[in-house]
This record gives structure tokens, C-alpha cells and sequence, in this order.
């Protein structure tokens, strides 16, 4: 068996999942594997084919779409064609397995990882599952007992032979350091900001979070007015036509549809207002930033909530319930905290201490400690 089929990484479809999955399969390159034996499979419908892009990895798409979790009528018809569509992609991925014949496969979860994982058992090939969210996603909660190994994001991840790793966050992200002022002044120039005075950045992901963007349009002004405060509020671009021609209610208060330079904002920000995503959790953790979480409501396995609370049972950041998210709420939570400027920098050694710089070499260690001949060689 030669290098040339070492590992499956199987999922994606949202960037919670690519990301991760990209920064094992660029670590397993680190450790020496070439670019062409790491093969991707993915989903045709989602952010793969764009994701996987000029990477130079070789990649296989999947047919079909996830299920809908409804019985509405036309969700239950489009769950019929979705099984269809899955048999498709089931029969795709036990082909391609027994063709190249993978010393191991990696599931990051969502839709893809469900046929490759199928046909990764099939074959007796090693089944590692990679969960970033502190509760498993249902792909992996599926795989969980049949898998050599799980690498996951936090400690108390309910799934069997768990191993934690960190979450696998962006190089840039990694190499955040917020006790670097004159790094931190060029963040907020960069961005717009006033360089002194105490910075609030508020995101709720790239279409953003209408409960949060409420809230802070109500309360910008009031934590802003007459103190040396200033917001940096990433709309999000499914609120942004709202906004687009509004004028902001002061000059502090900066508004933008998206951001991808999230390393200048982790570095201007004294402290976030979010949403609990696995990412946006680990990204908090690595950069060491004090955060107010909103977990998304209704999330599958209310995911969000559980990302939250390893962050605020830690003393990391604040958990503000969905349903609590009022501009009165937010507003009073937002100014007690600038108002302790030693409790926030506290919270951030706190979360600095969660976060795990490494993870990506983590997770590419457990690929290969449980690849096919290899469990012995790399514990």
C-alpha cells in the first residue's frame, strides 16, 4: 500500500465543518503525508467545491442533500427524494473506498461523512470522527460507537473513545496576541476604530442575528454616548439591506455587512457579543477574547448552549439566553462588564487557557494513530 491513499476526509457543507476538516488535512501534509494521498469527499450542494478550491487536493463530490428535520408534507417529500439522493451517494462512496482503499477515514460530520462513514465500516476501514460542538453532531452521534477514535473539541464530549484535541481554528486566529498593544492599536486602525478607549464587537456569523442586531441597535447609543466606547457591529448579510442606507445613531458606532478579517477583530475587541457557534467558541478560546454568548435558539441538540456554557463555566464569558437578549439585558451586561476592565482581562487568561493553539496538529496525530498498520507507531 503506498502513500497515495492514506486518509478520506469525508463532510463539510458549512464552514463549521470545512474549516476543521482543511486545517487536519494541511497538519497531515505538515507531517510528511503528500497532498494527493489526503482525498476529500463532499457534498455537491454545499460550500465544498469552493472551499476545496486551488488547495491541491484531490476531491470527490457527493449527490443528493441532508434531511430535513420535519413532517411537513413537503418536508416529508423532500426527504424521500434526500434518501434517494443518499443511496446515490452511498453506492459513490463504497466504490470509491474500495478503489483507493484508504488507510483511514476521517468524518468531520454533515452530510457527506454519513456514505463515507457507511463505507468506511464496510470495508474495515478506520473510522476517526472529528466533533468540534460540545455535544456530537447526528452524523457522528450515529458513527460514534462504531469509530476507532473520536477527536473533539472539549472536555465531556459524550462520544466513545474520545480524545481532546481543541478545535482546529485558522493560522491567523492562532497567532492572535492581544498583550501586544502596538498590534492591537493597528487592529483598530485597520478597522476603522478609534485606537484608545474600549472597543465592542458584536456578530452574529455571516448572515448575522436579527435578535442580536435588534438589541444593539437599541442599546448602542446608550453605552456609547459620552465614554471613550466605541461598537464594531458585523450586521450580516441577511439584516444588511436594513441597514445599508440607516445612519448609525453615533460615530462610534460602526456598522459593516461582513467581516473576514476576524484576526483585527479579535485583536481591537475588549469584548464580544455572539452567537455560540463551535468556531466562533474556539476562536474566543484561542485569541483569549471576554465574550457575551447568545446561543442560536432551536439548534440541533442545542449545540450553541453547550458551546456556551464551556466558555462561561470557566469564567470566559457570560451566557445570555436568545429570550433574554434585550436591549436593556444586553445593554446593562455590556457596561458592567467595561466598567470591571480587570474582570475582563481575567476572562481572557481564562479562555486563553481553554484554547488550544495546536489543535490541528492534535487531530492529524489521532488520524495517524489509528490509520490502518499505524495505532502503535504514533501513540
Amino acid at each position: 500500500m503506498t502513500d497515495r491513499s492514506f486518509a478520506f476526509v469525508a463532510g463539510g457543507g458549512t464552514a463549521g465543518h470545512l474549516q476543521p476538516a482543511l486545517a487536519i488535512a494541511e497538519a497531515l501534509v505538515e507531517a510528511g503525508h503528500h497532498r494527493d494521498s489526503i482525498h476529500f469527499v463532499g457534498s455537491a450542494r454545499g460550500q465544498d467545491a469552493e472551499a476545496l478550491a486551488g488547495r491541491g487536493f484531490p476531491s470527490s463530490l457527493l449527490p443528493g442533500r441532508g434531511i430535513v428535520r420535519s413532517f411537513r408534507p413537503a418536508d416529508v417529500r423532500q426527504n424521500v427524494s434526500a434518501l434517494w439522493g443518499l443511496g446515490r451517494a452511498s453506492i459513490t462512496a463504497f466504490t470509491l473506498v474500495a478503489r483507493l482503499r484508504p488507510r483511514v477515514v476521517v468524518s468531520v460530520g454533515g452530510y457527506a461523512s454519513v456514505p463515507a462513514s457507511l463505507a468506511a465500516l464496510v470495508h474495515r476501514v478506520p473510522l476517526v470522527l472529528v466533533n468540534i460542538d460540545a455535544v456530537p453532531g447526528a452524523a457522528n452521534k450515529l458513527f460514534g460507537r462504531f469509530a476507532a477514535a473520536s477527536a473533539v473539541g472539549w472536555p465531556g464530549t459524550p462520544l466513545p473513545r474520545a480524545v481532546v484535541t481543541g478545535t482546529p481554528v485558522r493560522p491567523a486566529i492562532a497567532d492572535v496576541d492581544r498583550s501586544d498593544q502596538v498590534a492591537r492599536r493597528a487592529a483598530r486602525r485597520e478597522l476603522g476604530m478609534p485606537e484608545e478607549g474600549q472597543v465592542v464587537v458584536v456578530f452574529g456569523g455571516s448572515l448575522g442575528a436579527r435578535r442580536i442586531n435588534q438589541a444593539v441597535d437599541s442599546m448602542g447609543g446608550v453605552v456609547v454616548e459620552g465614554s471613550q466606547r466605541s461598537i464594531y457591529h458585523i450586521v450580516g448579510q441577511r439584516d444588511w439591506p436594513r441597514y445599508e442606507d440607516a445612519p448609525a445613531p453615533l460615530p462610534e458606532v460602526i456598522r459593516v455587512p461582513y467581516e473576514q478579517r476576524m484576526d483585527l477583530v479579535y485583536l481591537a475587541a475588549d469584548v464580544v457579543v455572539s452567537r455560540a457557534g463551535a468556531m466562533t467558541v474556539a476562536e474566543l478560546a484561542a485569541s483569549g477574547v471576554p465574550a457575551i454568548l447568545v446561543p442560536l435558539p432551536g439548534a440541533p441538540g442545542d449545540h450553541q448552549t453547550a458551546n456556551a456554557r464551556v466558555l462561561a463555566d470557566a469564567g470566559a464569558a457570560r451566557l445570555l439566553p436568545d429570550g433574554s437578549c434585550t436591549a436593556a439585558t444586553l445593554g446593562s451586561l455590556v457596561e458592567e462588564l467595561l466598567d470591571a476592565p480587570d474582570e475582563l482581562a481575567l476572562m481572557g487568561s481564562r479562555a486563553l487557557r481553554l484554547g488550544r493553539k495546536d489543535a490541528a496538529a492534535a487531530g492529524a496525530r489521532v488520524v495517524e494513530a489509528n490509520a490502518r498498520g499505524d495505532r502503535e507507531a504514533h501513540r
